[in-house]
This record gives structure tokens, C-alpha cells and sequence, in this order.
């Protein structure tokens, strides 16, 4: 069987004549390449074409420059930690120098974004002008702080709000716009339901004020019940939630059985009814309009190919190519790092004929040849196989391997981790339990030499092999871990959410600091009642939530987090409305009503989308292709003949085993380099979305002009492809 690095020196049988192009100039290769990336990472940026600003963007597009870029945006947004209110406070000149050095970078940023885009589509652009908005409010904001605080004036530091626009607004932030156009586009279709919700809440409070109001009813606390009307939608908005059930309904109840008629219907229809349309109504959109968004980035990557392919094209006979040299240096200029035998792979993908060139059909399928992660295997003989083959091979020997590499070797060890878990748990002191570690101690041993006696040990030793990296400290200290992954595709999700739970932290901050106190150490009846009188005997002072503050950002964040959560969320905000006025209420129904049924609604609808198109799709056809040239090169190593998780480098792996008798009998024979497609789970939603919907779109058809791509409203965005909802 021939291995991978036969394949730049396979025959070619003979190109059909043609005559040579012009040398292709650098300026214009690079080009191509900008064109290319971009469609590569659907990145959609008008960028000018001359030399030096092809040059300045893929610069700009470098991936120091983006993590220089973050790593600012996340200085600016920590510096809330160490402002006041803040546990460790720094000097407001400390943080007004590291503020100002992070409005610096950014505006050279947008600076070096402007060098390389048109003027025009610059200033039309929002995402600049928000951002060069935020940078000037920045910095009057911290002008004027600074010189009230010169004279030793409380002011209020609002521009700390603004700080995510910065984390929002750069180009390179895709997918966190994508999280908040999906709200901001979800908004208009739910405000109807949502209206009728608060109807609903609103009509049931009047009945609420009505029966019970004149029934001289008194709560648990000795406060009248249910004689105010704000005070009775706030709390039926609470029971919406369940945070406040049973105990809303109960000094009616005990008035009188059939008074829980009221709050059982009232939960069916507000709790069950409303909530699940608003899930539904969630989802519906959000699909509707992220299929909308997928269908542009996918007429927008293909409009980015086709340009690509313009530049490069020569005509060989009655068609358009491009030949195999300037792939090449294409290919070299996206992706530097690529190995030799892996692009050799890609043109043997692309290049089916071994023509000398590459049709445009094929050559428009390279983006996403390059987003396809190919593991490249190295098959490598074990030492003692050349040390001592006769031992080795010995049936005895085999035997062994086979029983190593058996997947039920793995699930007895995920018994035996399970086990010694429990253990950890116990008592140390007891004698049984100390002998029993030892035991697991001697296990763990066993299995890492039997491990390095079958597998390669430099594939056991991998740079990426954290699992067994973790059993040789496992063998030193019987403790347990995990392997956990990043989900690229919940990153917009997950970043938004920090958006917002940040700037209700700063807002909360400036408005509720310093009215709640927690000091652990005290006694005096002062700090029973969270440092403030109002909080005398309420339910927030007894249930010993003083620590629940807006005192500093950290403390800010875990309050919302457990609003997030709605127990007892009423109370938190009684308590704070107490220390300032009822209608701080307003602020904790506005944070649940964009969080919890927003945003959680929104965030549910992904994993919906996520889960139902992994299981609709199956490989899309450049996967296909790649799979059918490795097969056909025999150079191909299948996912399920690769041995257990512990082995498999998830990006580049650098070992390879079978199971069974023919996995030994192939392991003899195998040496050198071969591939496998990685595993279905690295996809995203767009990606998975975006493979559906190009299967629609014919190679030759270049319309919808990126006029009409960029400007077509959302609801009657390319309605003549049906399909595509359909098969959604």
C-alpha cells in the first residue's frame, strides 16, 4: 500500500497543450489569497484592491493583530474590577492611564481599518461610527469624572456601560453581531405576545385586587394582602416565574379552598401557556432569520471565490482554469502552515483528472477543501517490535495488544475511575479505605505499561494526549479528571450573554452600591439588618442575604447569576426597592424579561437548530470527495479503526491502531503518512447550514450581484429557493 508521501511523486498523465500564461504578478496573487481567507472564515469586509491595502489588510487580518485587539478589549472591560465600588480598588489615575492606552489601541485599530477600506463604505459602516462615538463619550466621560472627583465630587462613571460596544462592534466579532441581530430581529414578532402576556398579568391582578383587596387578608410578615394594585402585579409577575409559589396564594387559600382555583389558572395560562409561546415564537424566528443570514454568507463566499477565480484564470481549450502552479502558491499564501502531503491531497481532490489545472467548479470548492480538518496519521512501528520481534509477535504477545486495544479494556477502567471516585469521597481515616487506594494506585500502573507495551510511545506521550498525560499523575495521586472541549459554534451565544450580564452589572453598580452591606465579623443589630435600617426584619435581612450586593463588579455578577437562576429572586428585589424606591423593581423585571425569556429562550433555540440540522445533514460533498481520494490513493485510515479516545490526536495525530486479528496483520505493514477526515463533532450550525443551502446554488450561477446580496430585505431574501425551509 502506498503511503502518503508517494503522492507528489505519482504520474501525471499528459495536460492538454495549451499556451503559457503571462506570469501572474504578486500583488494580484495576494489578492486572490485575500479573497479566498476571507471566504474561508466568512469574513465580509470591502477592502480596497491596491497593493499596499491588499497588504495592510491581510496584516490587519493577522491573528496577533486580533489577539492584540482582544486582549485590550478584555483589559478595558476588567478594569471594572478595580474601580470604585470594587473589593481592591485602584487609584482613578491608575485607571484612567490603562483606560485611555485601551481607547488608544482601538482607535489605531479603526485607524488601520479605514487604510484599507473604501471611504465611502467606511463612513456608512455603523459599526465605526458607534465605535468612534464610544471612544469620544469615553473620554469626556473620564474628563469630567476626573475633575469632580479633583474636588472631591461624587460622580457617576456611565461611559463604563459603553465598554462591551467595543467587543461588539469590531469586524472581528461576527458572531456575537449574529447573537444580537438574532434578538434585535426576534424582538418585533414576540413585543405582540409579549403585550398580550402583560394584559394578561394586568387583567388577573384587577381580579386578584377585587377578591381579596376588602378581605382583611394579612401575609406572613402582618402586611396587608393584596390592596395595592402595583404591588399585586409585581408579585403575580413573580408567580409567573414560580419564584414566589406557594406562598403568594396561601393566606387566600387559608381564607378559603376554592380561592386556588384563581392561582391554578392563572399558572396554566401565564406560567405554561404563555412561557411556551414564547419559546416557540423564539425559535420560529430565529430560525427564520438565521437561515436568512446563512443564505448571504453563503452567496457571499461564493461571490469571494468567483473573484478569486477571475484573477487567476487562464483559458485552456473552451474553458476557464487555473493551473496547477498558481494553485498552488494560492493555496501556500492561505494556509502557510499547511503540510505538503496535505495540499498534495486537496490538488489530487481538486485536480481529479491530473490535468495540470483546476476547473472552476473545483476551485470554488476550496474554501472549504481548507475548512475540513484532514488528521494527518503517522503509523510508526513500536520499539520492541524492531528490538525483539520474535517476543513481540508471539501469540502471547498479540494476545495482550488485542486485549488492550478492545474497547472493553476502556470501559473497565471507566469502571475502575467510577469507583476509586467514590472512594475519594469517603472517610480517610478508615483503614479500608487508605489499603484501597493502594490498590487503585497498583491498577493505574498496570494500565499505563500495558498501555506504552502496545502502543507506540511517543503517540502514548503526545503533546495532545492530556488524558494519559493525566494517568501518570492519576498513578501518583488516585484524583480523577476530565477532558473538556470548546464549543465553537455557542461562542456568539456565550459572549453576548456576557455582554449583557455586564452591562446590567455596571448599571446595578451605579445604582444600588453602597445600600447593602455584608460584614460576617459583627453581631450588632446593624449588621443583622445588612447595614441599613430599612432592611429591619424583612425577608431579605432574615434570610441572611446581605452578601448579595452591587458593591463591587464580582459580587454584581453573582447576584444576576442567581437572578438568572429566579428563587427567591422577589425577594432580592423587595429588598433592594426597600433601600431606595419601588421602583427599583423595574430593573430586576427588566433583567429577567431580557434574560430569562430572551436571551434563555434564544440560547434553547440554538441548541434546537444545532441538534436537529446534526442529525438532518449527513457529509457534505467535499468531505465526500476527500474521504473517496484518500481511499483511492490507499492512503486512507477510517475513524472507527483508530484506537480508543486516548490515542487520538483531535488535530494531528501522530499514531494509529487497529482492532482485532486484521488490525495486527495491517499494523505489520503500515508505515509512514495517512489520513482521515476528523470527527463530525468540530462542525457548527452555520457551517452545517451554510453546506445545505450551497448544495442549491448552481457553480455557474453568479447572480444575485453583492448589491443585491448586501441589500435584499430579510423577508424576501432569494425567495425561489422554497427547499431549503423545507428541508430545514
Amino acid at each position: 500500500m502506498p503511503g502518503a508521501r508517494q503522492l507528489a511523486g505519482m504520474h501525471r498523465p499528459p495536460s492538454p497543450p495549451y499556451q503559457e500564461p503571462p506570469a501572474l504578478e504578486d500583488q494580484d496573487l495576494l489578492l486572490a489569497a485575500a479573497y479566498v481567507s476571507d471566504a474561508q472564515y466568512n469574513r465580509n469586509v470591502p477592502f480596497e484592491t491596491s497593493p499596499q491595502a491588499i497588504r495592510l489588510y491581510c496584516f490587519y487580518n493577522h491573528w496577533t493583530m486580533r489577539a492584540a485587539t482582544y486582549f485590550f478589549i478584555c483589559v478595558d472591560l476588567a478594569l471594572a474590577f478595580f474601580e470604585e465600588p470594587a473589593w481592591l480598588p485602584l487609584p482613578f489615575l491608575a485607571t484612567s492611564i490603562a483606560e485611555v492606552l485601551c481607547l488608544t489601541v482601538f482607535f489605531g485599530r479603526l485607524v488601520h481599518f479605514a487604510k484599507v477600506t473604501p471611504q465611502m463604505v467606511f463612513w456608512k459602516d455603523t459599526k465605526n461610527i458607534c465605535l468612534m462615538v464610544t471612544i469620544v463619550l469615553t473620554l469626556i466621560d473620564l474628563i469630567i469624572y476626573g475633575s469632580l472627583e479633583a474636588v472631591n465630587i461624587h460622580a457617576v462613571r456611565w461611559s463604563r456601560a459603553l465598554r462591551p460596544v467595543f467587543l461588539i462592534n469590531f469586524p472581528e466579532s461576527r458572531q456575537i453581531r449574529r447573537a444580537f441581530r438574532s434578538i434585535r430581529n426576534t424582538l418585533p414578532d414576540i413585543l405582540y405576545v409579549f403585550l398580550l402576556f402583560i394584559f394578561s398579568v394586568l387583567i388577573f391582578s384587577l381580579m386578584a385586587l377585587k377578591l381579596f383587596g376588602n378581605r382583611g387578608l394579612k401575609t406572613v410578615e402582618g402586611s396587608p394582602y393584596f390592596t395595592n394594585i402595583l404591588d399585586i402585579t409585581f408579585e403575580l409577575y413573580v408567580l409567573v416565574t414560580t419564584a414566589n409559589s406557594p406562598d403568594v396564594m396561601m393566606p387566600a387559600y387559608e381564607f378559603s379552598w376554592w380561592y386556588s382555583l384563581f392561582f391554578i389558572t392563572y399558572i396554566i395560562i401565564n406560567t405554561y401557556i404563555f412561557m411556551s409561546v414564547f419559546l416557540a415564537v423564539v425559535y420560529n424566528n430565529y430560525r427564520k432569520h438565521l437561515k436568512n443570514e446563512i443564505r448571504t454568507l453563503a452567496y457571499l463566499k461564493r461571490h469571494k471565490m468567483i473573484e478569486a477565480f477571475n484573477i487567476l484564470k487562464v483559458k485552456v481549450g473552451t474553458e476557464f482554469v487555473v493551473i496547477e502552479a498558481q494553485w498552488r502558491r494560492l493555496v501556500k499564501l492561505v494556509a502557510p502552515d499547511i503540510s505538503s502531503s496535505h495540499l498534495e491531497l486537496l490538488l489530487r481532490v481538486s485536480d481529479e483528472g491530473q490535468k495540470g489545472h483546476v476547473d472552476k467548479t473545483n476551485f470554488l470548492r476550496l474554501a472549504d477543501l481548507l475548512n475540513i480538518q484532514v488528521v494527518t496519521v503517522n503509523i510508526r512501528r513500536h520499539p520492541l517490535e524492531a528490538w525483539m520481534p520474535q517476543v513481540y509477535q508471539s501469540s502471547a504477545s498479540l494476545l495482550v495488544q488485542k486485549m488492550v486495544r478492545h474497547r472493553t479494556f476502556v470501559w473497565v477502567y471507566d469502571v475502575i475511575i467510577l469507583v476509586n471516585a467514590v472512594f475519594i469521597a469517603l472517610d480517610e481515616k478508615n483503614p479500608f479505605i487508605s489499603y484501597a487506594e493502594w490498590l487503585f494506585l497498583f491498577l493505574y500502573v498496570i494500565e499505563i505499561l500495558l498501555k506504552l507495551y502496545t502502543y507506540e510511545p511517543r503517540a502514548y506521550f503526545g503533546r495532545k494526549q492530556f488524558w494519559n498525560c493525566k494517568k501518570i499523575q492519576q498513578s501518583a495521586d488516585t484524583g480523577y479528571c476530565f477532558d473538556f472541549e470548546d464549543t465553537p459554534a455557542l461562542k456568539g451565544h456565550h459572549q453576548h450573554s456576557e455582554v449583557v450580564y455586564y452591562v446590567f452589572a455596571i448599571i446595578g453598580m451605579e445604582v444600588f452600591q453602597g445600600r447593602v452591606h455584608f460584614d460576617p465579623s459583627s453581631a450588632s443589630p446593624d449588621a443583622l439588618a445588612c447595614g441599613n435600617p430599612a432592611l429591619k426584619d424583612s425577608a431579605f435581612a432574615q434570610g441572611r442575604y446581605c452578601r448579595n450586593n452591587f458593591n463591587d463588579l464580582a459580587s454584581s455578577l453573582v447576584l444576576l447569576v442567581e437572578l438568572t437562576v429566579v428563587n427567591q429572586w422577589h425577594i432580592i428585589a423587595n429588598g433592594f426597592a426597600l433601600v431606595t424606591h419601588q421602583a427599583a423593581k423595574l430593573y430586576f423585571i427588566v433583567f429577567h424579561v431580557v434574560v430569562v425569556i430572551l436571551i434563555v429562550n434564544i440560547f434553547i433555540a440554538f441548541i434546537l437548530e444545532a441538534f436537529f440540522v446534526a442529525y438532518s445533514l449527513e457529509k457534505s460533498e467535499v468531505e465526500t470527495a476527500i474521504e473517496k481520494k484518500i481511499q483511492e490513493l490507499g492512503v486512507g485510515v477510517q475513524e472507527e479503526e483508530m484506537q480508543d479516545r486516548s490515542l487520538v490526536d483531535n488535530v494531528d495525530a501522530k499514531d494509529s491502531g487497529f482492532h482485532g486479528d486484521e488490525g495486527d496483520n495491517k499494523r505489520k505493514a503500515l508505515k509512514g503518512l495517512y489520513f482521515r477526515i476528523a470527527s463530525k463533532r468540530y462542525r457548527t450550525v452555520d457551517a452545517l447550514l451554510q453546506q445545505m443551502f450551497e448544495s442549491e446554488i448552481a457553480p455557474e450561477d453568479e447572480n444575485p450581484s453583492l448589491e443585491e446580496i448586501l441589500n435584499v430585505s430579510p423577508s424576501s431574501r432569494h425567495p425561489r429557493n422554497p427547499s431549503f425551509g423545507n428541508s430545514v
